[in-house]
């Protein structure tokens, strides 16, 4: 008799109120980020990342009352590679019991040398000391590489020993620009598994996939094939450009093709279809009827001729 092989748990990282706000004509203040953190959390999500607190005083106050209301999900907060940023943060994160801080840099060798201007040593050197400090107040701490896909993978993999080294509990991938095709992802996630293994780290590999090429969601699943643990979605597809992984499009693919996913989550898929409603109706854009599992075409077809 063949045993059956024991599932994994996938987090659901939801960034509808991060990154999904990034969405053109989707920005959203205190009280809607609020009223939709509370469906997220009754959908079962893992992770609300509740927002960026040092960008303004309106993301600090939502990411606040956020911490302060919502049990269940961990709450997370951005922050770049700078002490200001982390101390923010850390205070937006105080009431929540679960805290989780997310640090990234960007890593890409255009992106160090046009946007940061810093060499690959002096990133390093941020990544491993901004890591450290976030840890002094918060356990739970997320480091992503920003335009990791764009990085090459000998530095990619020195940026994250950095972060392990420090105490980093989630190491997330992301494909920033949506660039990725065929097995280059998978790939990647691949060899920072191998990494992780090789430090004997428990780390968990998090992805986290952009849509400019219409293959945010694919990638996310071949990722999570490949040894990712973590997937972050946005309610809708939503994000900057053309979008994030769509959060119903990945739980469902996994839950319908059990077949093929060693994994499961813990999202109440019956409210799927209420929690983008909710979502739509507070930033004013209707779901679109193409949209996979909650569109309304999904379960239609046109007449025969």
């Amino acid at each position: 008799m063949v045993e059956k092989i024991k599932k994994e748990k996938l987090i659901i990282f939801d960034t509808t109120l991060r990154d999904g706000e990034q969405s053109p004509g989707c920005r959203m203040n205190a009280n809607s980020k609020l009223l939709i953190a509370r469906q997220l959390a009754e959908l079962g999500v893992d992770v609300i990342e509740a927002g960026f607190p040092i960008s303004s005083p309106g993301e600090f106050e939502a990411v606040l009352q956020i911490s302060r209301e919502i049990r269940g999900p961990r709450i997370c907060a951005l922050a770049r590679t700078r002490e200001k940023d982390i101390v923010e943060a850390i205070a937006a994160l105080e009431p929540t019991e679960n805290p989780r801080i997310h640090i990234f840099i960007a890593t890409s060798d255009v992106h160090m040398e046009k946007k940061l201007r810093k060499s690959p040593q002096e990133v390093v050197e941020m990544v491993a000391s901004n890591v450290w400090f976030a840890k002094k107040y918060i356990d739970d701490v997320q480091f992503s590489p920003e335009d990791a896909t764009r990085t090459g993978i000998n530095f990619l993999k020195e940026v994250i020993e950095a972060a392990i080294a420090e105490g980093a509990t989630t190491i997330n991938i992301p494909d920033t620009v949506g660039y990725s095709v065929d097995r280059e992802f998978p790939d990647i996630i691949g060899e920072v598994n191998n990494l992780l293994k090789l430090k004997n780290s428990d780390a968990v590999i998090s992805v986290h996939c952009h849509n400019d090429l219409g293959l945010a969601v694919s990638n996310t699943l071949a990722g999570i094939k490949a040894g990712a643990r973590q997937a972050e979605c946005c309610v809708m597809g939503l994000g900057e450009r053309a979008g994030n992984a769509q959060l119903e499009a990945v739980v469902m693919a996994i839950k319908t093709r059990q077949d093929r996913f060693n994994v499961y989550t813990d999202i109440d898929t019956t409210k799927l279809f209420k929690t983008a409603s909710l979502v739509s109706s507070v930033i004013g854009k209707p779901i679109s009827d193409t949209l996979p599992v909650v569109g309304g075409n999904t379960f239609s077809h046109g007449k025969e001729i």
